[in-house]
């Protein structure tokens, strides 16, 4: 697998994220292949890398079954 350099992604919290710092996760969307997801409070920790048609789905799915 090919190195991605993350030092230049452009991160975004998640919309349900509160001000408190509870359970949230950053998302980095401006790449062309890949998400990269972290964990807000502690981003050091590491990156789960989806591809970007796999991440969709999942949106897909989420939005589709949200209650």
């Amino acid at each position: 697998m090919r190195a991605i350099d993350l030092n230049e992604a452009t991160w975004r919290k998640s919309s349900y994220s509160n001000p408190d710092g509870g359970n949230c996760i950053e998302i980095a969307a401006d790449l062309p292949s890949v998400v990269p997801v972290r964990d807000s409070k502690d981003p050091a920790r590491g990156t789960l890398l989806f591809e970007a048609a796999a991440w969709a789905r999942f949106i897909d799915e989420v939005k589709r079954t949200e209650l």
